[in-house]
Protein backbone atom coordinates (compact mmCIF):
# COMPACT_ATOMS: atom_id res chain seq x y z
CA UNK A 1 0.00 0.00 0.00
CA UNK A 2 1.25 3.47 -0.88
CA UNK A 3 1.81 5.43 2.28
CA UNK A 4 0.20 8.83 2.68
CA UNK A 5 2.73 11.66 2.97
CA UNK A 6 3.20 12.90 6.50
CA UNK A 7 3.32 16.64 7.07
CA UNK A 8 6.71 18.05 8.08
CA UNK A 9 6.95 18.52 11.82
CA UNK A 10 7.22 22.29 11.37
CA UNK A 11 4.16 22.64 9.12
CA UNK A 12 1.28 24.58 10.66
CA UNK A 13 -1.81 22.44 11.33
CA UNK A 14 -4.83 22.92 9.11
CA UNK A 15 -7.82 24.68 10.64
CA UNK A 16 -10.01 21.65 11.26
CA UNK A 17 -12.19 20.67 14.20
CA UNK A 18 -10.45 18.49 16.78
CA UNK A 19 -10.94 14.94 15.55
CA UNK A 20 -8.50 13.17 17.88
CA UNK A 21 -11.06 11.66 20.32
CA UNK A 22 -13.29 10.57 17.44
CA UNK A 23 -10.42 8.87 15.62
CA UNK A 24 -9.39 6.94 18.71
CA UNK A 25 -12.99 5.94 19.50
CA UNK A 26 -13.70 4.72 15.95
CA UNK A 27 -10.50 2.70 15.81
CA UNK A 28 -11.27 0.97 19.11
CA UNK A 29 -14.89 0.32 18.08
CA UNK A 30 -13.57 -1.24 14.87
CA UNK A 31 -11.45 -3.64 16.92
CA UNK A 32 -8.21 -2.44 15.30
CA UNK A 33 -4.87 -1.99 17.01
CA UNK A 34 -2.91 1.19 16.38
CA UNK A 35 -0.44 -0.75 14.23
CA UNK A 36 -3.13 -2.46 12.12
CA UNK A 37 -5.11 0.74 11.56
CA UNK A 38 -1.96 2.63 10.61
CA UNK A 39 -1.04 -0.04 8.05
CA UNK A 40 -4.54 0.06 6.52
CA UNK A 41 -4.49 3.86 6.29
CA UNK A 42 -0.93 4.05 4.98
CA UNK A 43 0.60 5.87 7.94
CA UNK A 44 3.20 5.00 10.51
CA UNK A 45 1.84 3.97 13.94
CA UNK A 46 3.66 6.95 15.46
CA UNK A 47 1.94 9.40 13.12
CA UNK A 48 -1.51 7.88 13.70
CA UNK A 49 -0.85 8.11 17.43
CA UNK A 50 -0.08 11.81 17.05
CA UNK A 51 -3.37 12.29 15.18
CA UNK A 52 -5.26 10.51 17.97
CA UNK A 53 -3.64 12.64 20.67
CA UNK A 54 -4.19 15.94 18.81
CA UNK A 55 -0.46 16.52 18.25
CA UNK A 56 -1.15 16.62 14.49
CA UNK A 57 -4.18 17.57 12.39
CA UNK A 58 -4.99 15.22 9.49
CA UNK A 59 -4.97 16.49 5.92
CA UNK A 60 -8.00 15.92 3.70
CA UNK A 61 -6.47 12.81 2.02
CA UNK A 62 -5.81 11.38 5.47
CA UNK A 63 -9.39 12.11 6.56
CA UNK A 64 -10.73 10.34 3.47
CA UNK A 65 -8.53 7.31 4.06
CA UNK A 66 -9.38 7.18 7.77
CA UNK A 67 -13.11 7.46 7.02
CA UNK A 68 -12.92 4.54 4.55
CA UNK A 69 -10.92 2.43 6.99
CA UNK A 70 -13.38 2.98 9.84
CA UNK A 71 -16.43 2.64 7.59
CA UNK A 72 -17.76 6.15 8.14
CA UNK A 73 -17.77 9.57 6.47
CA UNK A 74 -15.57 12.63 6.70
CA UNK A 75 -18.56 14.57 8.03
CA UNK A 76 -18.88 12.05 10.85
CA UNK A 77 -15.17 12.28 11.64
CA UNK A 78 -15.49 16.06 11.87
CA UNK A 79 -18.48 15.77 14.19
CA UNK A 80 -20.89 17.50 11.83
CA UNK A 81 -24.52 17.07 12.81
CA UNK A 82 -26.93 15.28 10.51
CA UNK A 83 -30.59 16.14 9.99
CA UNK A 84 -33.19 14.24 11.97
CA UNK A 85 -34.16 11.01 10.24
CA UNK A 86 -37.58 9.42 10.03
CA UNK A 87 -37.40 6.44 12.43
CA UNK A 88 -40.04 4.47 10.54
CA UNK A 89 -39.30 2.51 7.35
CA UNK A 90 -42.54 1.59 5.58
CA UNK A 91 -42.79 -1.74 3.76
CA UNK A 92 -43.89 -0.10 0.53
CA UNK A 93 -40.75 2.05 0.38
CA UNK A 94 -38.23 -0.79 0.40
CA UNK A 95 -37.01 -2.02 -2.98
CA UNK A 96 -35.21 -5.35 -3.42
CA UNK A 97 -31.58 -5.33 -4.57
CA UNK A 98 -29.24 -8.09 -5.70
CA UNK A 99 -25.74 -8.98 -4.50
CA UNK A 100 -24.02 -12.20 -5.54
CA UNK A 101 -27.33 -13.94 -6.22
CA UNK A 102 -28.80 -12.95 -2.85
CA UNK A 103 -31.79 -10.62 -2.55
CA UNK A 104 -31.90 -8.01 0.20
CA UNK A 105 -34.09 -5.15 1.37
CA UNK A 106 -32.71 -2.25 3.40
CA UNK A 107 -35.01 -1.94 6.42
CA UNK A 108 -33.07 0.62 8.44
CA UNK A 109 -32.25 4.31 8.06
CA UNK A 110 -29.02 5.20 6.22
CA UNK A 111 -26.07 6.70 8.06
CA UNK A 112 -26.76 4.96 11.37
CA UNK A 113 -24.19 3.08 13.46
CA UNK A 114 -26.05 -0.12 12.58
CA UNK A 115 -27.52 -1.22 9.28
CA UNK A 116 -30.50 -3.57 9.10
CA UNK A 117 -31.42 -5.78 6.15
CA UNK A 118 -33.99 -8.41 5.27
CA UNK A 119 -32.22 -11.03 3.18
CA UNK A 120 -33.18 -14.02 1.04
CA UNK A 121 -30.36 -16.55 0.64
CA UNK A 122 -30.95 -18.98 -2.26
CA UNK A 123 -29.78 -22.56 -2.07
CA UNK A 124 -27.06 -23.10 -4.61
CA UNK A 125 -23.53 -24.39 -4.88
CA UNK A 126 -21.35 -21.89 -3.08
CA UNK A 127 -17.59 -21.50 -2.93
CA UNK A 128 -15.66 -21.68 0.30
CA UNK A 129 -15.52 -17.89 0.55
CA UNK A 130 -14.90 -16.82 4.15
CA UNK A 131 -15.33 -13.25 5.37
CA UNK A 132 -13.24 -11.44 7.99
CA UNK A 133 -13.72 -7.74 8.79
CA UNK A 134 -14.12 -5.41 11.80
CA UNK A 135 -17.54 -5.06 13.40
CA UNK A 136 -20.37 -7.16 14.76
CA UNK A 137 -23.17 -9.05 13.05
CA UNK A 138 -26.54 -10.32 14.24
CA UNK A 139 -28.93 -12.46 12.26
CA UNK A 140 -32.34 -14.03 12.87
CA UNK A 141 -33.75 -16.80 10.69
CA UNK A 142 -37.31 -16.19 9.49
CA UNK A 143 -37.84 -19.18 7.17
CA UNK A 144 -35.79 -22.10 5.91
CA UNK A 145 -32.51 -23.37 7.28
CA UNK A 146 -29.22 -21.52 7.37
CA UNK A 147 -25.71 -22.90 7.74
CA UNK A 148 -23.47 -20.50 9.65
CA UNK A 149 -19.75 -21.29 9.85
CA UNK A 150 -17.80 -19.46 12.56
CA UNK A 151 -14.14 -20.36 12.59
CA UNK A 152 -13.96 -24.15 12.67
CA UNK A 153 -17.53 -24.59 13.99
CA UNK A 154 -20.58 -25.05 11.75
CA UNK A 155 -24.09 -24.30 13.03
CA UNK A 156 -27.41 -25.23 11.44
CA UNK A 157 -30.04 -22.58 12.23
CA UNK A 158 -33.80 -22.84 11.73
CA UNK A 159 -36.73 -20.41 12.04
CA UNK A 160 -36.52 -18.48 15.30
CA UNK A 161 -32.80 -19.16 15.76
CA UNK A 162 -30.43 -16.20 16.01
CA UNK A 163 -26.67 -15.59 16.09
CA UNK A 164 -24.59 -12.62 17.28
CA UNK A 165 -20.86 -12.71 16.55
CA UNK A 166 -17.69 -10.69 16.11
CA UNK A 167 -17.01 -10.16 12.40
CA UNK A 168 -13.27 -10.66 12.96
CA UNK A 169 -14.15 -14.33 13.44
CA UNK A 170 -13.84 -15.97 9.99
CA UNK A 171 -17.43 -16.62 8.94
CA UNK A 172 -19.57 -17.91 6.09
CA UNK A 173 -23.35 -17.92 5.57
CA UNK A 174 -25.19 -20.37 3.27
CA UNK A 175 -28.73 -21.66 2.83
CA UNK A 176 -29.29 -25.30 3.82
CA UNK A 177 -32.89 -25.82 2.63
CA UNK A 178 -34.24 -26.33 -0.92
CA UNK A 179 -36.20 -23.07 -0.98
CA UNK A 180 -33.34 -21.04 0.47
CA UNK A 181 -33.61 -19.10 3.71
CA UNK A 182 -34.93 -15.71 4.77
CA UNK A 183 -33.35 -13.79 7.59
CA UNK A 184 -33.02 -10.46 9.33
CA UNK A 185 -29.44 -9.21 9.29
CA UNK A 186 -27.93 -6.36 11.33
CA UNK A 187 -24.30 -5.22 11.13
CA UNK A 188 -22.15 -2.41 12.50
CA UNK A 189 -20.07 -1.67 9.40
CA UNK A 190 -20.73 2.06 9.17
CA UNK A 191 -21.78 3.29 5.75
CA UNK A 192 -20.94 -0.04 4.07
CA UNK A 193 -22.98 -1.13 1.09
CA UNK A 194 -24.78 -4.44 1.40
CA UNK A 195 -22.76 -5.85 -1.49
CA UNK A 196 -19.62 -5.42 0.64
CA UNK A 197 -20.91 -7.70 3.40
CA UNK A 198 -21.49 -11.44 3.49
CA UNK A 199 -24.11 -11.38 0.76
CA UNK A 200 -23.30 -14.00 -1.83
CA UNK A 201 -20.12 -15.42 -3.28
CA UNK A 202 -19.73 -12.85 -6.03
CA UNK A 203 -19.80 -9.81 -3.76
CA UNK A 204 -16.69 -7.57 -3.73
CA UNK A 205 -14.00 -8.81 -1.38
CA UNK A 206 -12.44 -5.42 -0.58
CA UNK A 207 -12.13 -5.00 3.18
CA UNK A 208 -13.76 -8.36 3.94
Amino acid sequence: MTELPEEPSGAPPEELPTVAPRLRDLRRRSGLTLETAARLVGLSPAHLSRLETNQRQPSLPMLLSLARTYGTTVSDLLGETVPERDPVVRAGRTEPSQAGGWTYWTVGAPGRAMQALRVHVPQRTQSELVRVHPGEEWLYVLTGQLRLTLGAAAHLLGPGDAAHFDSLTPHRIAAASPGGADLLFVHTLLQSGAAELCLGDDAPRRGL
